[in-house]
């Protein structure tokens, strides 16, 4: 009886984390810093740039294998995608360039000049344009997406460091971290300054709402959120965030705008429609990322310092879970052909999240071996955490074999895995 409840406790906690669980770590050179993810939907490929190596990780959407990894510039801070041509494109801030890489062949094409410490990238379908923020020289790079060749430079506000795209109208805001902070509205077509939005202190980062055609600015110093009319370029209102907000994303599902608070520890929720602050959702330590997965309708939320991600139903505004990943997780990608999350860490490592309620795992089909869920292989039980074989017995010294490990204590796990230990 005592093994039955024991066995009865560790399957509510893993039926607890199967909509969203830690699938497997996918480690780096303990050099590599990884900074920024993007992911290419047309060869089910994950991108990381790798701040100190300056190298951009290459890894299989299907098997979480590292394929290559590719040469950049100095100090890669920011990757975007472009679906017209397949190609890659990562900033590179010590080197003041792009590199361009092919999709398909995973092979650097070309390395384009751009301005003094690139800090932004953003992807215009439309025009096919990729438009680069130089945060030292107050300008935006416009390349053409086919030929590669620099075809404008447009002068921005201050530190322009954020982008998004409204292909409403066909503009792109760039988000500049002055004080006082400005918001430069950039023609898609013209590459000329439509107009120059008054903002809040320091804006941090952007998003646009299609459904009310809106753009949101998080300024990072005021602590507020400006909401902007995408076809007039008029500030609406300005929102009250958390303190220092740090990220937006928008949920089209239920037309919310979410906006991390890097120092209150928090994430508002605010209404699409009426700009009205709906909630305000508790986080952990330093939030600094969010990610939407419209499958399921859920908001990811980085949190630096406590090295966790907390997931946020997008219907309920409630916390779903909380998933420790690793050290400084600071940027995020979604694959939707896996229904996965990854998560770039600070240390050196990429944690992939995935979602089991429609996941692959839960298809009737039989899969192949490389779509199925990997267990994460260790060597001895990490640290913290509380192991029970398959009849359910706790572990204290684990031989080589396969266990569930319950991370944070079998009370308050804030993640189980499988795992396999090697010795």
């Amino acid at each position: 009886m005592k093994y039955a409840s024991v066995l009865l406790a560790v399957t509510c906690l893993l039926s607890a984390v199967k909509a969203q669980w830690l699938e497997t770590t996918i480690y780096l050179p303990d050099s590599s810093g990884p900074r920024a993810l993007c992911y290419n939907p047309q060869n089910n490929k994950v991108y990381c740039a790798n701040y100190y190596d300056s190298t951009v990780t290459v890894i299989d959407g299907a098997t979480n294998q590292v394929i290559t990894t590719v040469t950049a510039g100095i100090e890669p801070w920011a990757l975007c995608y472009s679906p017209q041509n397949n190609k890659v494109y990562c900033a590179n801030q010590g080197d003041g360039d792009v590199t361009v890489i092919d999709g398909a062949t995973n092979q650097v094409i070309t390395t384009v000049t751009v301005g003094r410490s690139p800090s932004a990238l953003c992807y215009n379908p439309q025009s096919n344009k990729v438009y680069c923020a130089n945060y030292y020289d107050s300008t935006v790079t416009v390349i053409d997406g086919a030929t590669n060749q620099v075809i404008a430079t447009v002068t921005t506000g201050g530190y322009p460091r954020g982008f998004c795209y409204n292909p409403q109208n066909n503009k792109v805001y760039c988000a500049n971290a002055a004080i006082p902070g400005t918001v430069t509205v950039i023609d898609g077509a013209t590459n000329q300054v439509i107009a120059t939005v008054s903002a809040g202190s320091y804006p941090y980062a952007l998003c646009y709402n299609p459904q009310n055609n809106k753009v949101y600015c998080a300024n990072n110093a005021s602590g507020t959120v400006t909401v902007t009319d995408g076809a007039t370029n008029q500030v609406i209102t300005a929102v009250t965030a958390g303190s220092w907000p740090h990220a937006l994303c928008y949920n089209p599902q239920s037309n919310k705008v979410y906006c991390a608070n890097y120092a209150s520890e928090t994430v508002t929720v605010i209404d699409g429609a009426t700009n009205q602050v709906i909630a305000t959702v508790t986080a952990g330590d330093q939030p600094l990322a969010l990610c939407y997965n419209p499958q399921n309708n859920k908001v990811y939320c980085a949190n630096q310092y406590s090295g966790t991600v907390t997931v946020v139903d997008g219907a309920g505004n409630q916390v779903l879970r909380t998933i420790g990943v690793g050290d400084g997780p600071r940027d995020f990608t979604w694959n939707p052909i896996q229904n996965r999350v990854y998560v770039a860490n600070r240390s050196s490592s990429i944690s992939v999240l995935r979602d089991s309620m429609t996941g692959i795992e839960e298809s009737p089909k039989p899969q192949a071996s490389s779509s199925k869920p990997a267990a994460t292989v260790v060597r001895g039980l990490p640290l913290g955490s509380v192991a029970f074989d398959a009849m359910g017995r706790r572990v204290t010294r684990a031989r080589a074999g396969v266990y569930f490990v319950a991370v944070g204590g079998e009370r308050s796990a804030v993640s189980v895995r499988k795992v396999v230990i090697q010795h």
